[in-house]
């Protein structure tokens, strides 16, 4: 099923289609880069994680990592994607200052991975599928730092030769929320199998955009990519810059040159950076000094064996097995540690409760205090003891949300918030009932209204009136019958 909304851009001279596809760059969770022992931990200084290898000093000779190479295939097989049990490294020709060999060791015809599926989904509940073209490894350049000397650029290497996954999709997205879908989907299933950690401030997860408009039933028109977008956000906004860029000039009586443009998030455009290269532009061409790469499919079934459980079959269990509506079980597999987070909270309780406190609550409550689910003050457990209170009529569920608010402040259990507090919740009828009687005698004429009929929705106001002489602590199901059992 497809996402349910036309996709088209409307132009001065008609619809337009846009047609997107994704190059997402991940870097693979190793402690050792792809042909050397060097580091790979983030945030060092300059320089510092470089072996002869990655500097490409005479006579140094790559060898594979071998955890790099099983990290490619396990992604492959969570893509839903063929595993080649042999590939081919290519060196790809060409000349970056931070580029030491000259060029990059990668893969081309015979790449480790090949054709996958992956599923969109959307909040509207429809889903649409995107093929996936290839997953090759490859390590990554340096890095330039314009912004260090007046007049000179200095280079660290100490991303050079550090592993990447490169996953090319077909060019089956349509929008701007098409692509930011993707991109999420892509970051949830390498950080549920531990391939990458997604993390794109960091830039170990980073996005170079293909776009192209045609006229809808057209053939393919030219493409423009925009390089190491590093934040979905920022990829949706070039997207639907570009877009629009490209309709102007086509309706304008121009031509699309194929290049390679940046996107400047701060002015919000994209610009030339240079023209598109061809893949004969490289000289690719078998690395002489690594050998085919190959493998038993034994192994590939090893590890397709020991995936753990992916977020669209956990998605599918919480519905199956906690009957939850699509929306939240899309919420709550979105990221491994929400997923887990709340199964913890629902395990034995009601399931919907524990969605809505999670997604609700406790979400509101951690953006308020710019924190992951990671760093929650409030654990699952104590979440989860909550919700008992609410459920044994400890508590009431206006009290609870007063309860969880200390407990997001103090990280205290919820049982010792509610004693100290004197929190409890009165059950017992004839307090109530004491209060329900005085609240009957002081207002007549409510009364009058009620059992004329005039306004019967001021029952709604007696509730009110019991719950604040209560301070909140009358239990609501108690006093709704009990008042109308009197008003009656």
């Amino acid at each position: 099923m497809s996402a349910g909304k036309s996709n088209l851009i409307a132009g001065a001279t008609g619809d337009w289609e846009v047609v997107i596809g994704l190059e997402v760059h991940a870097q693979i969770s190793s402690e050792a880069k792809l042909f050397s022992g060097a580091s790979t931990k983030f945030g060092a200084e300059p320089n510092t994680q470089v072996s002869l290898v990655d500097a490409a000093m005479p006579g140094m000779l790559p060898v594979i990592n071998r955890e790099c190479v099983k990290q490619a295939i396990r992604t492959g097989l969570a893509l839903g994607a063929q595993i080649n049990c042999y590939s081919v490294f290519d060196r790809k020709n060409y000349f970056y200052a931070d580029l030491p060999q000259g060029y990059q060791i990668s893969q081309f015809k015979q790449p480790i991975v090949g054709k996958g599926t992956i599923t969109l989904d959307f909040l509207d509940g429809s889903t649409k599928e995107v093929g996936i073209e290839r997953l090759h490894l490859e390590q990554d350049a340096g890095k330039s730092l314009h912004d260090q000397h007046p007049t000179m650029t200095y280079i660290d290497l100490n991303r050079s030769g550090v592993a990447l996954m490169e996953i090319v999709s077909d060019p089956d997205m349509r929008s701007a929320e098409e692509a930011g879908a993707y991109l999420r989907k892509i970051r949830t299933i390498v950080r549920y199998i531990g391939s990458c950690d997604g993390n794109m401030e960091q830039g170990s997860m980073r996005a170079d955009v293909n776009v192209s408009v045609r006229r809808p039933g057209e053939e393919l028109g030219t493409r423009c990519e925009m390089k190491n977008i590093n934040s979905i956000r920022f990829a949706q906004q070039a997207i639907e810059y570009e877009a629009r860029r490209q309709i102007d000039i086509l309706e304008d009586g121009g031509t699309i040159k194929q290049e390679t443009r940046l996107y400047d998030s701060v002015l919000g455009e994209t610009r030339t950076m240079r023209s598109k290269e061809e893949a004969h532009d490289y000289r690719y061409f078998p690395d002489p000094d690594l050998l085919p790469l190959e493998f038993e499919q034994s192994w590939v079934d090893e590890l397709a064996a020991e995936l753990p459980e992916l977020p669209d079959d956990k998605k599918n269990r919480l519905m199956a097995d906690l009957n939850l509506p699509s929306y939240d079980a899309g919420i709550l597999v979105s990221e491994p540690e929400i997923a887990t987070y709340y199964e913890v909270v629902a395990k034995g309780r009601d399931a919907k409760t524990a969605a809505n406190w999670v997604i609700t609550n406790l979400f509101a409550a951690l953006n308020a205090q710019g924190k992951s689910i990671t760093d929650s003050p409030v654990s699952p457990d104590q979440l989860g003891q909550l919700i008992d209170l609410i459920t044994d009529d400890t508590i009431s569920g206006r009290i609870a949300k007063d309860v969880f608010e200390v407990m997001i402040k103090t990280s205290d259990d919820p049982a010792k918030i509610v004693e100290e507090k004197g929190l409890k919740q009165i059950t017992d009828t004839g307090a109530i009932e004491g209060m329900i009687d005085q609240i009957i005698a002081d207002n007549p004429d409510q009364v009058t209204q009620y059992a004329g009929g005039e306004n019967p929705k001021v029952i709604g106001w007696f509730v009110g009136q019991v719950m604040k002489a209560s301070q909140g602590k009358a239990n609501p199901g108690a006093v709704n019958k009990l008042l109308k059992e009197k008003l009656g």
